[in-house]
């Protein structure tokens, strides 16, 4: 059976994100359903809630599932709600989990200094578009520069987001993980904070880190980061063969 993508995008951001990972995993006819969370993309007139977060990604990976193994792959918010939803107790329908930006516990001081920050950014004029965009500009190659705000910005959804990610339980979950699994980092990505504690909770984890890149390493480096998605699903297939185990 064919391996089925199942994309997560990060917080403010939709999934246009995903523009070149979807034309690639269509360029080699692999299933791939790129999906919007509640408050953004086309869902931006709704409320954004983490059950329903949770409620959306269970329903794209049991709909895909019914057709084949599932890579389940999360960037930013998406891959901290994804490691969640991964590492439940009941364990979901996914062979293969691939988080993107995302080895961070989002607590405490450091998530109070971030949702302060776009706060201010929030309160600029414009909601801060203008310094958004020039950083877009600066770090992201032209046919990708467009894909995060194609979806449209979803300013309204991002405290509520950002605040009901303390709630994540995300040491138990990482402990729980026992599918292919790849934490995939910029360098100078500043949600790398506890890389070594989601290394060492996951030890058959994979990590890929990518030089000169920053958060948004699927856009700036689409090229790696579709390297990556292609070798988790060479690992699934693998392991997905009658007589291969993983």
């Amino acid at each position: 059976m064919t391996v089925q993508v199942v994309l997560v995008h990060g917080i403010r951001t939709s999934a246009t994100m995903w523009r070149a990972q979807v034309a690639h995993l269509e360029e080699r006819d692999i299933p791939v359903t790129a999906l919007d969370l509640p408050g953004h993309g086309t869902r931006i007139d709704e409320t954004f809630t983490l059950d329903g977060a949770f409620q959306t990604i269970d329903h794209a990976v049991r709909e895909a599932a019914c057709r084949g193994p599932v890579l389940l792959v999360g960037h930013s918010m998406g891959g901290l709600i994804a490691t969640e939803y991964v590492g439940a107790e009941d364990g979901p329908p996914v062979a293969g989990f691939v988080a993107a930006g995302s080895t961070t516990i989002p607590r405490g001081v450091g998530l109070r200094a971030y949702r302060a920050l776009m706060a201010g950014f929030n309160a600029l004029p414009g909601r801060g578009r203008f310094f958004t965009d020039a950083m877009l500009h600066a770090t992201l190659p032209a046919e990708t520069r467009a894909d995060f705000a194609a979806g449209g910005y979803a300013f309204l959804a991002q405290d509520v987001a950002l605040r009901s990610l303390s709630v994540l339980d995300l040491m138990a979950a990482l402990k729980r993980i026992d599918v292919p699994t790849w934490f995939v980092n910029g360098q100078w990505d500043q949600l790398r904070l506890h890389e070594r504690l989601f290394l060492r909770l996951v030890p058959h984890a994979e990590f890929v880190l990518v030089p000169r890149t920053t958060h948004l390493v699927t856009a700036m480096r689409p090229a790696v980061f579709n390297a990556v998605l292609d070798l988790a699903i060479a690992t699934i297939d693998a392991r997905d063969r009658p007589g291969v185990r993983g």
